[in-house]
């Protein structure tokens, strides 16, 4: 048995609020509820290698994105988005999966961020978390 079809049936990009609106179907299941998911979250948790390495915990740690924008979104087959933020990362291929994972599970990647952040001795900002 394979896993439902997941589809993106409508994207909105919201410049004034800085959030990504996705709507997903599974397989014949109903329309979810759109979500929305800030760009700040979308860009420090890209998909591309710039960002997440090449391997487990060699994450380059992005800080000073809470007022980043996007300024297009390309298409990628039918499989997914890349994409253009107004710092200039372009390299991350949001596939369908990836964008309903950070949509559904927020909270969860919040707190990887967070605990990257952490880790790093760093805050949001790219200040040092030490006063």
């Amino acid at each position: 048995m394979s896993a439902p079809t997941l589809a993106v049936l409508a994207l909105t990009v919201h410049q004034r609020s800085r959030e990504l609106e996705v709507q997903f179907q599974q397989g014949d299941q109903p329309p979810e509820a759109p979500y929305r998911i800030p760009f700040e979250l979308l860009r420090v948790r890209s998909p591309s290698a710039e960002v997440q390495g090449h391997g487990p915990g060699q994450e380059t740690v992005q800080t000073g994105k809470a007022d980043v924008g996007i300024s297009a979104i390309q298409p990628v087959g039918n499989y997914g988005i890349k994409p253009l933020f107004t710092d200039g990362h372009d390299s991350g291929i949001y596939t369908w999966p990836y964008l309903y994972d950070l949509a559904t599970r927020q909270g969860t990647h919040w707190q990887a961020y967070d605990a990257l952040l952490a880790r790093e001795g760093l805050q949001r900002d790219g200040r040092s978390a030490q006063p």
